[in-house]
């Protein structure tokens, strides 16, 4: 990892792991709530093929939030410098996305939704932070004058 950026690196992963819980938590009520008053596919009642939808879409939300809490707990671990967290470690990569299956999820209410779409949001932005911080950086003239400089010395 590189260690030019471990502050702002540090901040990030603070924020969104507040963001990720804070998310995860209002998936966790949304979902009971969603089971528990049987109001999908527009109020019918208990229908058992959407129930077995919500459920699926229940765990695939919570396994990809898990898999964003996962990853910005290691990333905090390796930004503090344990010696157990590192970059080869499986934790260290935040994976495929878990996607959502949008035609089931039209059958919930508007809340659900949104926290689905926000979970999917949230792990294409993970993902595409771990890219950007996991990309070399262009050595600019200053710091190869600086090189040059030092290997002299």
């Amino acid at each position: 990892m590189r260690t030019s950026g471990l502050p702002v690196q540090r901040a990030q992963v603070e924020n969104l792991y507040v963001e990720a819980m804070l998310l995860a938590d209002e998936a966790h009520a949304a979902f009971v709530a969603q089971r528990e008053t049987g109001w999908i596919g527009g109020g019918a009642a208990r229908d058992s093929l959407l129930q077995i939808g919500l459920a699926c879409e229940a765990l695939k939300t919570t396994t990809r939030l898990m898999h964003i809490i996962a990853w910005l707990l290691h990333r905090r671990a390796m930004i503090a410098g344990d010696p157990g967290a590192g970059p080869a470690d499986s934790a260290a990569r935040i994976g495929d996305p878990v996607a959502a299956d949008w035609a089931v999820c039209l059958g919930f209410e508007s809340n659900v939704r949104r926290i689905v779409a926000a979970s999917e949001r949230l792990f294409e932005r993970i993902a595409a932070i771990e890219a950007g911080w996991d990309t070399p950086y262009a050595v600019t003239p200053v710091q190869t004058m600086l090189a040059q400089i030092e290997a002299r010395i």
